[in-house]
C-alpha cells in the first residue's frame, strides 16, 4: 500500500507535501503532483500538510477518486523509480486522466 494524490491537487500543486516527504518520492507533473508508489515508505507525512486534502492512504481514498490509485501506478510504469524527485526536473506530461480533467479555476 501507498499514499495517493487525488483530483484536488490538479492545477493547485501546493508542494507542502514535497517539503514534508522524507524520502523524496513526490514528483511534479504539469498539472498535478504524483507519488512514486515504489519509493513511498507509507510514513504519512504528506497527508496532513496538504491544504486541499488531496493526499490519501490508498485504502482511504474516496471511491469517487478510486481511479487515482491506478493513475499513480500507471504514471510511473514507463518512468520507473528514478530514486528521488529533487534531482528530476518537472515531468513533461501528466497521466491522461489528469490531462483530460477540466481546468480548475481559483476560488475568488
Amino acid at each position: 500500500m501507498t499514499y495517493v494524490i487525488a483530483q484536488p491537487c490538479i492545477d493547485v500543486k501546493d508542494k507542502a507535501c514535497i517539503d514534508e516527504c522524507p524520502v523524496d518520492c513526490i514528483y511534479e507533473g504539469p498539472r498535478k503532483l504524483y507519488i512514486q508508489p515504489d519509493e513511498c515508505v507509507d510514513c504519512g507525512a504528506c497527508e496532513p500538510v496538504c491544504p486541499v486534502e488531496a493526499v490519501f492512504y490508498q485504502d482511504d481514498l474516496p471511491s469517487h477518486w478510486g481511479e487515482y490509485t491506478s493513475v499513480e501506478c500507471d504514471f510511473f510504469a514507463d518512468i520507473g523509480a528514478p530514486g528521488g524527485a529533487a534531482a528530476q526536473p518537472p515531468l513533461d506530461t501528466d497521466h491522461p486522466v489528469v490531462a483530460h480533467e477540466p481546468q480548475q479555476t481559483p476560488a475568488s
